[in-house]
């Protein structure tokens, strides 16, 4: 495509109108960052075409154009090309690459006056699109910049271009524009005293009798007072007692509209004017434990009163290695704990507040976190809320907000793990942090993903084989399941082969001699392609093709109670495309592990498979089997389990329709009564749960002391060596832990549902579940009580099922598994 300069962009010919027509259908504008620099208002977006490449510098360019009215010519800006890969990111689309669809454009203040005259009103942004289509054809696309997400992108920053003008943009309808303004009444000071603030600030037009009037936007009361007038200043005294009489002041939110009202009728609403120093923030109400009045500068630069919980007013950001510190004031009685929860999983991560008397808050806030293994890692990719709550999990959450101060200091930024960790706002003041993901955004596009499966894999195929073996847990977990097993028994041996684990993220942790592969990453797609051998325990990508040479071992993840893949008789899984994928993939594998005899018909019909399978029991299995009293005590000293106490693990399996709201996840169905729990069992217990993986909320109350969240603890296989009972439901896990032969329970308060419309069973499970099935709460508290009461033995009447269950399911574990599948593995590389 040839390269579009400004000889072939003479002017952007806009199209000449009061109301705008709506944007080209075929191309996308939006705004991504706006700041001010010492020229003038700095804008960058983007303005990407649907059907066109934009991939190299030229191929694009972008003019804006500035309208005013009919009568006022426009006012064109050319812009200066930008590469922003994540405009390619952002698209969410494979056929075109728009990493030259960026843009960075000036408005310079000169260009909004005339003479010493601002062009005061409001300015209408128009932006055209030039690309060629074809080398004989330039084509124009016209639209308007919509908002970004978040940050300034979402709410770009004002500025007072003059003593008494000011520059405010602003999205209407979507669609970006300027706001020239001269505002008549300005807001320069807001001083508290015992029963009230004094406010002052400067008018135009202020003539006696004006007062200041409040409107309360929930009951619509008034509340009026008296403004004392100097020359163009005036000074009014508001007492805090209305804002709470008559009933006032309770509920989460409430908003009082603030203007001057002259003695003719007239008003005007008052604009925030802070270069003297601060004047929006919170104020405590006397009398209202933990209400504030709020005095809260609007996107717009108008004042707005809200009476609310105190809130956390940062006033003070500083960046330090793998974090930020934050200084602010939240005045409230008591304790507070910092909370960042993430949009995605429901997950949390908590951290203590420095909180004085004065109600001065200091907040380090980590750019890691820290799991139930004590591992620390960096944040998971995705945007976490934060929010101050009193410490010990009761009482309303408050949210961050920034002072106005604050705000040209966002997005901060940190790094953590290799990952970019930003400070961000939404709403305009409101902070967040936003973890983003491993891969840049290049490596991450669905552009680059698709010409890594159509390209970049297939090239690298062709390279020789390396004796190297790549792992894969769940899509790049951790280090755990039978992989790990495997990993652990040819480093015994000291294989002379290279170690490579697919990580998703940064979220694992590697021991020594293992190398971490980002999935996804050009270096996964290669390591996929040119690994002598393959060894994961779920489902490896659907474009993978099994080289001559290469060895595809699926571990597989679970023994067999419920139905799997084919044999699976719900719409659930066809729905969503499993089978045919699961079909596409399984002539790929090379081996099969079976964990029993009973298992290995079911997985070749359920997964339709022809090939090899090897009944060797789950390697994973090796460490319950041949347990290490120094092992398991390290993992009780992990998780920080007081000694003497016996160790519930409630591990329940998930439900295909409890799927959470936003369709991301499963809901935690937790049916057991937690304070029940802790009375009948807090004295001598602690109860682990450890929801699915596909369970995407947090567990209410962990960290007491009694209750622990595991379900970041990166293999279950330890939670299982230190159980000294297991209560499940129909989750694979129980087959695992039967090789302890310690006792079982069954929380199993919708086995029909289950059983008759979710799944269905492989085998009649209520007569030879190797434990009681207990549908209710208090019966399974009870049941549990016994058996501490009664020693920790199996339960009465239980001893045969438990031995006959172990048999049939567990005769293979042995503790050599991970040998058994390693010696066949390194054969099928030798061509044995």
């Amino acid at each position: 495509m040839p390269v579009l300069t400004r000889l072939v962009l003479p002017h952007a010919d806009p199209r000449a109108s009061d109301g705008l027509p709506p944007g080209d259908e075929d191309a996308e504008f939006g705004l991504l960052r706006a700041r001010w620099t010492a020229r003038g208002l700095e804008l960058t977006g983007f303005a990407r075409p649907d059907d066109l490449d934009t991939a190299r510098p030229g191929s694009a360019w972008t003019w804006l154009t500035l309208h005013r009215g009919e009568d006022e010519p426009p006012v064109h800006l050319r812009s200066r090309p930008r590469r922003l890969p994540e405009v390619t990111d952002d698209s969410a689309q494979p056929d075109h690459n728009h990493d030259w669809s960026g843009f960075t454009a000036l408005i310079e203040l000169r260009r909004l006056r005339r003479g010493e005259e601002w062009l005061l009103g409001d300015w209408q942004i128009e932006t055209t699109l030039f690309t060629r289509p074809r080398p004989t054809r330039l084509r124009r696309q016209y639209g308007a910049l919509g908002p970004h997400w978040c940050g300034s992108g979402e709410y770009p920053p004002a500025r007072w271009v003059d003593h008494d003008v000011r520059l405010q943009p602003f999205f209407a309808d979507g669609r970006l524009r300027l706001r020239l303004e001269r505002p008549g009444v300005r807001l320069t000071r807001a001083v508290p005293d015992a029963d009230g603030l004094d406010l002052r600030g400067t008018a135009d037009h202020c003539p006696a009798g004006t007062v200041l009037r409040l409107r309360h936007r929930e009951s619509d009361a008034v509340l009026e007072r008296p403004v004392a007038r100097t020359g163009n200043t005036f000074a009014v005294h508001l007492p805090y007692r209305p804002f709470t009489a008559d009933g006032r002041g309770a509920a989460d939110l409430e908003h009082w509209d603030a203007e001057l009202l002259g003695p003719d009728g007239s008003a005007e609403q008052l604009t925030l004017d802070e270069r003297g120093g601060p004047v929006a923030g919170q104020h405590p109400l006397p009398g209202r434990q933990d209400r504030a009045l709020y005095l809260k500068h609007l996107a717009d630069g108008r004042l707005q009163f809200c009476v609310q919980p105190a809130a956390g007013y940062v006033e003070r950001i500083a960046v330090r290695a793998e974090g930020f510190e934050l200084t602010g004031h939240c005045p409230c009685d008591g304790p507070l704990e910092l909370v960042l929860r993430h949009s995605g999983t429901a997950g949390e991560v908590r951290h203590p507040v420095e909180h004085g008397d004065d109600g001065r808050f200091r907040i380090r806030l980590p750019a890691t976190r820290t799991g139930s293994d004590g591992t620390t890692l960096p944040l998971r990719k995705g945007v976490w809320e934060a929010s101050l709550r009193p410490a010990g999990h009761h009482g309303p959450k408050r949210p961050l907000i920034a002072a106005p101060a604050v705000l040209p200091a966002l997005p901060a930024t940190t790094r953590a793990g290799g990952k970019r960790v930003l400070l961000q706002r939404r709403w305009h003041d409101t902070l967040l942090v936003d973890s983003t993901p491993v891969l840049t955004a290049t490596e991450r596009s669905a552009w680059t993903q698709a010409r890594q499966r159509t390209d970049g894999y297939p090239a690298a195929r062709r390279e020789p084989l390396c004796e190297a073996v790549l792992y894969d847990v769940f899509g790049g977990r951790g280090y755990s399941d039978s992989p790990r097993a495997v990993h652990a028994e040819l480093a015994r041996r000291d294989a002379p082969l290279e170690h490579l684990w697919v990580v998703d993220d940064a979220q694992a942790e590697l021991p020594a001699g293992v190398r971490a592969v980002r999935i996804w990453s050009p270096e996964w797609y290669r390591a996929l392609a040119t690994s002598r051998y393959l060894v994961g325990n779920t489902h490896f990508p659907d474009f993978l093709e099994r080289r001559p040479g290469q060895v595809v071992v699926q571990t597989w993840h679970g023994s067999l109670l419920k139905r799997i893949a084919h044999d699976v008789d719900n719409p659930w899984l066809a729905d969503h495309g499993y089978l045919e994928a699961l079909d596409r993939e399984t002539p790929q594998w090379s081996l099969l592990l079976s964990p029993s005899a009973f298992a290995t018909p079911i997985l070749r019909r359920a997964f339709r498979y022809d090939g090899e399978i090897l009944e060797a029991g789950y390697p994973r299995g090796d460490v319950l089997a041949r347990p290490d009293a120094g092992h398991a005590a390290t993992v009780r000293r992990r998780l920080g389990i007081p000694e003497g106490k016996r160790v519930v693990l409630y591990a329940p399996t998930w439900r295909e329709d409890q799927q959470r709201g936003d369709g991301d996840g499963f809901r935690l169905d937790l049916r057991i009564d937690l304070d029940h729990a802790r009375r009948a069992l807090g004295g001598d217990h602690v109860l682990l749960v450890r929801p699915h993986v596909h369970v995407r909320e947090p567990l209410p109350g962990a960290g007491d002391g009694f209750l622990y969240d595991c379900g970041d603890y990166p293999d279950v296989q330890e939670l299982l060596l230190i159980a000294d009972v297991l209560v499940t439901d129909y989750s694979s896990i129980m087959f695992d832990f039967v090789i302890t032969g310690r006792p079982v329970l069954f929380f199993t308060y919708d086995l029909e549902h289950y059983r008759d419309t979710l799944r269905g069973f492989y085998f009649d499970f209520e007569p030879q579940a190797p434990g009681p099935l207990v549908p209710t709460s208090a019966g399974l508290l009870a049941e549990l009580r016994a058996l501490a009461d009664g020693g920790g033995a199996l339960p009465a009447g239980y001893e045969e099922r438990y031995r006959r269950f172990r048999d049939t399911h567990c005769g293979l574990d042995d503790g050599a598994a991970a040998r058994r599948v390693v010696d066949r593995m390194l054969e099928l590389g030798r061509g044995d």
